[in-house]
């Protein structure tokens, strides 16, 4: 849980900014949107595959022109 305590002379707009930092800091937003929706465990694993398969293309492509 992230909480921002008012320092002594801040105006609420530099708080909401410290608040909005630190909630980028942990993922909060990007968990919230990750539960948005429900993903089927199959659709899932399909995902995970798809990811996997991009990133080694990646890794393939760096090792051969770097």
């Amino acid at each position: 849980m992230v909480f921002v305590k008012l320092r002594e002379g801040e105006s609420v707009d530099e708080a909401l900014r410290r608040f909005k930092r630190e909630c980028e800091r942990n993922g909060i937003l990007k968990e919230i949107k990750r539960r948005e929706r429900y993903v089927s465990p199959s659709v899932k694993r399909k995902l995970k595959a798809a990811e996997a398969r991009r990133k080694m293309r990646r890794a393939k492509r760096r090792r051969t022109v770097g």
